[in-house]
């Protein structure tokens, strides 16, 4: 038995005890009337020998005796002295009528049958063990007393051992049909407990869930109950919660689901039904708590599915999901501005080396489609800038360098910072010899607050004029173009390749 159920048992079992000490003690004041009713019986001649002083002697030791018992109950209610005292009360009562010849043997095992209702095994075999003892010297003291009434015994031994002979064999019955009462009762209370207890945790469990499933309906725009057990779906966000039944053999959706497919991006609108299928639902939840999918609505963007384990089997299957639906769009957004971020480059905003590699690496499985175009950029006379005005006019060229670059590819390509100075392009385009003159021309209107001009040396690859090129092999001859172009723009402006000038 776990603590909690020992402490419930154990304070279920301090309050039958109180319970019973205050039963015993009414007892104990109603034996009160034992004094009287004997007395009647001796003015009837039922009891010739026991006198009216007697009676009286009776009814005040059950008085004072239920006294002392009222003290205790209010003192120690619960207490095993109180149990103790009211039952060996009872004994000793039962001692002294028989000393006054009130012959009624069925009182003997009153007490033992009291002390079952305590459920108590000790306080129950003491209560056994004394009245036996009670009842062996009680015997033994009145057996003259009955010998000397002319019975049929050769003696007063014979009379003891013969009285006591049904006496023992009586308590012996007694003690075993006691016990296996005692043992039936308090196992039976045990075993209640423990199912009660099982019952608490269940409707604390049931509590817990439904205050969650209180608080989803807040979070999520749709929460759907789903129960396995009779095959049933709910909408908790009606307000009425009625239950449709779910025909697992004809119907692979619920009816949420049905509703939801209407405005799914029809590009998405098969992996939306595959992950919303109900009959497979279960299998795919087995030994999980949750599985989702980000689809998007039409209407209002993103949003994610998800399907929640609120009860399982033994198995791992689930016998109870919450569907949910969530909107995620603002989620998607900042997602998709932190992955922009990481790709881009914090000067310029243009792509970063990271997400250069991300893209060509999508490329090198496959030879490169007609149009495809590698432009290789590089900036001209940068570290002359940065020695000679500093790095702030040489962040300027860089700035200068990447718009002239965007502006010139336009919506039909990317471009990208590789380097301090060093830029790349994919393109698709027809004519890249056109967009390289654009590039140029850019940089010579090119205007910045510390420096006056810009030159760019710009190469390319076009995948047309090398077929069976892989981007790599265009990488690098769009590399060697720019640098011839690089050495052309040396040459002319008479400066050495260490850039000192001629």
């Amino acid at each position: 038995m776990n603590p909690v159920i020992s402490q419930d048992y154990q304070s279920f079992m301090t309050n039958n005890r109180i319970k019973v000490n205050q039963y015993l003690n009414r007892i104990l004041w109603l034996f009160t009337l034992a004094g009287p009713a004997i007395a009647v019986g001796v003015d009837a001649g039922i009891f010739p020998d026991i006198t009216f002083r007697s009676c009286c002697m009776i009814s005040l030791l059950i008085a004072v005796m239920s006294a002392i018992h009222l003290a205790a109950v209010k003192k120690f209610p619960n207490s095993l002295f109180t149990s103790v005292f009211a039952l060996t009360a009872l004994d000793i009562l039962i001692v002294y009528m028989a000393y006054c010849h009130v012959s009624i043997h069925l009182t003997w095992f009153l007490v033992p049958l009291l002390s079952i209702l305590f459920c108590d095994r000790m306080l129950y075999f003491y209560t056994l063990c004394l009245n036996y003892i009670l009842m062996l010297e009680t015997t033994w003291m009145t057996a003259p007393y009955y010998f000397g009434r002319g019975s049929r015994y050769e003696n007063p031994l014979s009379y003891f051992l013969d009285v006591m002979g049904g006496f023992t064999i009586e308590t012996l019955v007694m003690a075993v049909s006691g016990y296996m009462i005692v043992k039936l009762v308090v196992n039976y209370f045990k075993d209640t407990f423990r199912k009660n207890e099982v019952i608490k945790e269940q409707k604390q469990e049931v509590h817990e869930k439904m205050e969650v499933l209180e608080s989803m309906v807040e979070i999520f725009d749709n929460v759907n109950l789903i129960s396995f057990v009779d095959n049933t779906e709910m909408s908790l966000r009606d307000v009425e919660q009625k239950k449709h039944g779910i025909d697992m053999k004809a119907q692979t959706h619920t009816l949420m689901n049905q509703r939801l497919k209407n405005t799914v991006m029809p590009s998405q609108l098969d992996d939306f039904l595959i992950f919303t299928n109900i009959t497979t639902v279960r299998e795919r939840l087995r030994h999980k708590k949750i599985i989702s999918g980000d689809f998007i609505d039409v209407v209002a963007g993103w949003f994610r599915a998800q399907y929640i384990t609120v009860d399982a089997a033994p198995d791992g299957l689930p016998n109870v999901v919450i569907y949910t639906t969530r909107n995620v769009e603002n989620e998607k957004r900042r997602e998709e501005h932190l992955i922009r971020l990481s790709m881009t480059d914090e000067m310029t905003r243009l792509y970063n080396r990271r997400c250069y590699d991300d893209d060509l690496a999508e490329y090198r499985n496959k030879l490169p489609e007609p149009g495809f175009v590698m432009f290789s950029v590089d900036l001209n006379g940068l570290k002359a800038v940065n020695d000679a005005k500093g790095h702030m006019a040489g962040d300027e060229l860089i700035k200068g360098a990447a718009d002239c670059l965007v502006l010139s590819v336009g919506q039909s390509g990317k471009a990208y910072r590789t380097g301090g100075d060093e830029f790349m392009a994919i393109v698709y385009t027809k004519e890249p010899e056109k967009i390289r003159q654009e590039i140029g021309r850019r940089a010579a209107n090119w205007r910045g607050m510390y420096t006056e001009g810009m030159t760019m040396s710009v190469g390319y690859a076009a995948a047309s004029d090398h077929p069976g090129a892989t981007v790599e092999d265009l990488e690098h001859r769009a590399d060697v173009d720019m640098y011839a172009e690089k050495e052309r723009y040396y040459k002319q402006a008479g400066i050495d390749r260490r850039h000192r000038q001629s």
